[in-house]
């Protein structure tokens, strides 16, 4: 009885979270430049360990050169590489999008697949990624996705206490409708990058502050 109570008043909480930063970060979306979902699908990739903003300055170049899952799978792998070297770790990244984008060809009929499972066998995709795809491409919404701010910000706030994404996901998709998990993951992301930063979040001018177990807020 104790743990059900508890649980309704996170859940409570996590919805008065979720309230306020869908007014703080109306119009929040997802900040990756793409027209189709192979398209997204590479920047997804493109953007581990690297800002989106990055990754908009190198795709343009990218596209124009290789704008389809064929020509990215006939792509020669160092070119790829010179293109997305400014993103970080990109050997793998191109040998990830090159592979992904062979087996879109081959397996799944030149298109991105819609069902986790599938998009979870493309090389380079862990749930993060087809989170993004999935609900950007195709409006839809099987997960909660789970980057650094996501974490960070979910286990200041007291709604998870894992260290492990999955298990971050498996909370956070407790707490929330379904229809807002990605909204969610996009406003809190927004959050991240305004104000609950990794290094000295601005505490004194968060207005989820009375809500956070970390500054003395809400407990849980």
């Amino acid at each position: 009885m104790v743990t059900t109570r508890k649980f309704s008043v996170k859940r409570q909480r996590s919805l008065e979270i979720l309230l306020r930063l869908k007014r703080l970060y109306p119009d929040a979306t997802c900040t990756l430049s793409y027209q189709t979902p192979v398209q997204l699908l590479v920047a997804t990739i493109l953007s581990a360990q690297c800002t989106d903003e990055r990754v908009n300055k190198v795709t343009p170049s990218l596209f124009e050169k290789f704008p389809d899952a064929v020509a990215l799978a006939n792509a020669d792998i160092e070119e790829l590489e010179n293109l997305v070297r400014s993103t970080g770790f990109y050997r793998n990244k191109a040998k990830n999008i090159k592979a992904a984008c062979q087996m879109i060809v081959e397996k799944f009929d030149y298109q991105v697949p819609k069902q986790m499972e599938q998009m979870l066998q493309l090389p380079g995709v862990a749930r993060k990624t087809a989170n993004v795809v999935l609900a950007h491409a195709y409006g839809i919404i099987v997960g909660v996705t789970v980057d650094t701010h996501v974490k960070r910000l979910s286990q200041r706030l007291g709604l998870t206490e894992h260290s492990d994404p999955i298990k971050i996901e498996r909370d956070l998709m407790r707490l929330l409708p379904q229809p807002d998990w990605e909204n969610w993951s996009i406003r809190l992301i927004y959050h991240g990058r305004a104000v609950c930063k990794a290094k000295n979040p601005a505490c004194d001018k968060c207005l989820l502050a009375d809500l956070c177990p970390s500054v003395g807020g809400v407990g849980e």
